[in-house]
């Protein structure tokens, strides 16, 4: 192999010359690319870090959000240090069922369970609230809770069997209620205030629940408004991962028929009026 460029006179180059400048001119463009292609990817990650934070943050705001479990008032349906996946979509298209195992906010009136240090500076109050948002560290107020009734129920304890009642109809508590512990040692009787939940732990002896709170506004009971989402599965550690399905219980006909039936009676004691009204005013019109 010989070389068309070389000028008349000059020295013959050796044919092995020419492959190495060959092969280092093909050579450097990939060495370039590949330090590109390292210089992107560095440049782009923090971008991609706050997008998936972001995208967490939202799904954590609206859709699905971790929980910690930080005291035993749960047990032994849910367990200190448990990790639990909470739906904040299931009330926009169904109401608060008896059963649900809910997660609440009780800033302002519900505390005493368990107490969290104050941050020592604003970096440790930085991660600590990362920590809450993604389930790492419990909420300072918030609380999770099974509803036992409500807005309109009787919830009473307890009967000759020493169950619990809601309107008038026993509730077995036995699938899910701490072993030895009754289903209340201090008796109560409420009614239930439209648009508020009676709410108990399943570990009644450590439980501050509804119970102790039969003095504040509502009777013990809770608004509503102050539920966050409904705890349906466990999700660490990952040898108790399951579900947690409402009690067989709170599907008795009795109960689900006379719940049921409030809005109905209701609404024909709104509607008796009205016709009678209606008619009288036709017939004074005539």
């Amino acid at each position: 192999m010989t070389s068309e460029s070389q000028e008349p006179g000059a020295p013959r180059r050796p044919v092995e010359d020419e492959v190495d400048v060959v092969a280092e001119e093909t050579q450097k463009p990939a060495a370039d690319g590949k330090k590109e292609k390292k210089g992107s990817f560095w440049k782009e990650l923090p971008v991609l870090v706050v997008v998936a934070l972001a995208l967490a943050l939202i799904i954590k705001t609206f859709v699905i959000q971790a929980f910690y479990i930080p005291s035993e008032s749960m047990e032994n349906t849910l367990l200190k240090n448990d990790r639990v996946l909470v739906n904040k979509l299931v009330y926009h298209t169904r109401d608060i069922e008896r059963g649900d195992v809910v997660v609440f906010s009780g800033v302002d009136s519900w505390d005493g369970e368990f107490e969290l240090e104050e941050p020592s500076n604003p970096v440790a109050g930085f991660f600590r609230w990362v920590g809450t948002a993604f389930g790492v560290v419990p909420g300072e107020k918030d609380y999770i809770k099974r509803v036992i009734g409500v807005g309109g129920d009787h919830v009473k304890c307890c009967d000759s069997r020493q169950r619990i009642t809601v309107n008038g109809v026993a509730i077995d508590e036995t699938t899910y209620l701490y072993p030895g512990n009754l289903p209340s040692r201090e008796p109560f009787d409420i009614k239930v205030p439209p648009g508020r939940l009676w709410v108990m732990g399943d570990h009644r002896q450590v439980s501050l629940d509804s119970r102790a709170h039969t003095g504040d506004p509502g009777g013990g009971s809770i608004p509503e408004s102050q539920v966050i989402g409904r705890a349906f599965v466990i999700v660490w550690p990952f040898s108790r991962a399951s579900s947690i399905p409402i009690p067989d219980t709170f599907a008795q006909p009795a109960l689900q028929a006379l719940g049921g039936s409030v809005p109905l009676v209701a609404g024909f004691a709104l509607a008796a009026p009205l016709v009678l009204v209606r008619r009288r005013w036709i017939g004074a019109r005539r």
